[in-house]
């Protein structure tokens, strides 16, 4: 198998990479799900007002606080609802829905089996960071998975009000890092965000732990994140 050379810092990306959402989705847990039934959001016309409330969440991406979070998915979830009168949400329902997606941690966010071994083999021996396009809320998650300790440096897209592939996120990460990127390796489940980050001079690994990722050519990949320790020469 092709090594990794000289690489001296890590970046990882969260989910699909270290965590996974139990309901399969990142904006529907398995509580949301009762109030909005699956087989309707597969709906095209239920998939296009999505994607129209999806747009506007990422408009309005830079955050302060968990309570700008839940007011912008709770504007989701209401949009989302509009477009199926017939399910007859109330507030209360969308609020219900809104406090699970923001603040239940335990029941809609796992590690992968293998993220805990996996940080403990490389913490101490590389520098290692966080690349995440995530929400206010990954903070207690993140201390709640008990894992933030591992880690010496968090790129997070609310905090910079963009997302991957935006080249300010890799470069705030390498920033924080203070290491040229030829020196650093990244980890995610996108390809896009992985052509990103080669851009920026970063050597990208594709993670196929979710489903439905399929190999791409040019760019090392791994079936789930104890593969790393095999690419890197340690």
């Amino acid at each position: 198998m092709e090594k990794l050379k000289n690489i001296r810092g890590i970046f990882f990306d969260l989910g699909g990479t270290l965590i996974y959402p139990p309901s399969g989705s990142w904006m529907f847990s398995e509580l949301a799900y009762r109030y909005f039934p699956k087989d309707r959001l597969s709906e095209p016309q239920i998939k296009s007002v999505m994607s129209e409330a999806s747009r506007k969440l990422d408009e309005n991406h830079l955050l302060q606080s968990i309570d700008e979070e839940y007011a912008q998915f709770y504007e989701y979830y209401r949009t989302v609802s509009a477009a199926m009168p017939e399910l007859g949400l109330t507030d209360e329902d969308l609020r219900k829905a809104t406090e699970d997606k923001v603040y239940n941690k335990a029941d809609n966010y796992r590690l992968f089996d293998a993220s805990i071994e996996t940080l403990q083999a490389v913490h101490g021996k590389y520098k290692l960071g966080i690349i995440s396009d995530t929400w206010p809320s990954i903070v207690p998650l993140l201390e709640y998975l008990d894992i933030l300790k591992y880690f010496d440096c968090i790129t997070f897209s609310f905090e910079l009000g963009t997302f991957k592939p935006d080249r300010r996120m890799y470069e705030d990460a390498l920033s924080k890092m203070g290491l040229p990127p030829e020196s650093t390796v990244f980890i995610d489940d996108s390809a896009r965000n992985l052509e990103g980050a080669k851009v920026a001079g970063i050597n990208p690994v594709l993670i196929r732990a979710m489903p439905g990722i399929e190999p791409v050519e040019g760019i090392l990949d791994i079936e789930k994140i104890s593969g790393l320790l095999e690419l890197l020469d340690m």
